[in-house]
């Protein structure tokens, strides 16, 4: 008897561990996509900020690299948007008088900038149209229209502030445009980035 119970002690000591263990719990999945979107960011030299400007539009991404993309591109449109529009007022407080000079390079940033709006767009619609099943020649010419685009946009955006290297009519002014058009320049870099990061995924 006393065998016995000793028997069963021993064995309720083995499992008593295993009783008492609590399982870690598991991490939650991805539900929004937004850790999909910080591991595509690390692609870009602005991390945080792509992150921080996409991070928004998680749940209409659903882990699609090329919709991530289309809303860096998209979202990069809309800013150089916002800024052709401080732009024009700008130049329009400096339209004559002794500004003369002021309200040219602020021309000339301006048409820069809508250059780079069009390139912009050329990329967006392209990236709507590409084909990533068909076949490997084609997708590749697709790509390379988009990073050509967005490439384009970029030295249109430094030729705008590359317009301020020898201005010192009104530094203020200048630091400001300058500030802006940087901030474009990054989300720019990045659009692009995630758009090489999609071109290399899809093409194994």
């Amino acid at each position: 008897m006393m065998r016995h119970f000793l028997f069963l002690l021993l064995l309720f000591s083995s499992l008593l561990p295993s009783i008492l263990t609590v399982d870690s719990p598991l991490p939650a999945p991805d539900s929004d996509g937004s850790d999909f979107i910080r591991t595509s960011c690390n692609a870009t030299l602005y991390p945080d900020l792509c992150f921080s400007s996409l991070s928004s539009f998680a749940n209409s991404i659903h882990n699609d690299s090329n919709r991530l993309a289309r809303l860096a591109i998209s979202f990069t449109l809309s800013n150089t948007h916002h800024l052709l529009s401080y732009l024009q007022n700008a130049y329009g407080n400096y339209g004559g008088g002794p500004h003369n000079s002021t309200a040219a390079v602020l021309k000339d940033c301006f048409e820069s900038l809508k250059d780079a709006v069009n390139e912009m767009r050329d990329s967006m619609k392209q990236m709507k149209d590409v084909d990533s099943t068909g076949s490997v020649q084609s997708f590749r010419f697709q790509m390379s229209n988009v990073k050509t685009w967005l490439s384009a946009a970029l030295t249109y955006e430094y030729t705008c502030t590359d317009g301020f290297d020898d201005f010192h009519e009104d530094n203020s002014i200048k630091v400001d445009v300058c500030s802006r058009v940087d901030d474009v320049k990054k989300l720019t870099s990045n659009a692009l980035a995630l758009v090489n990061h999609y071109a290399d995924k899809a093409i194994p």
